[in-house]
């Protein structure tokens, strides 16, 4: 097999990253099938945690992987669970 027809063959990988800024001094981190959460305090953590968790039952209610939905249809479920896109004003 050529290297190009592997290339096509090869499926896209996609994760969720999930990022706490603050700290209570302990070193949290969380891993799921299309997800790594790390750092933040136990509440931060934790609300990370459900909220990568929700996204996912979604996903699987939809009958989809994260790989198979785009930006817009992301966006969508991710605001169905409280998060939302922050806005990148261009000068």
């Amino acid at each position: 097999m050529s290297k190009s027809a592997s290339k096509k063959k090869a499926r896209a990988k996609a994760v969720m990253l999930g990022v706490g800024l603050d700290s209570d001094g302990h070193k949290r981190v969380t891993t799921g099938p299309n997800f790594a959460l790390v750092g933040g305090t136990q509440e931060t953590h934790e609300v990370m945690t459900e909220k990568a968790i929700k996204i996912n039952e979604k996903l699987k209610a939809k009958g989809k992987t994260l790989e198979q939905v785009g930006r817009d249809e992301f966006d969508e479920i991710a605001a169905s669970v409280g998060l939302q896109r922050n806005k990148v004003e261009s000068n």
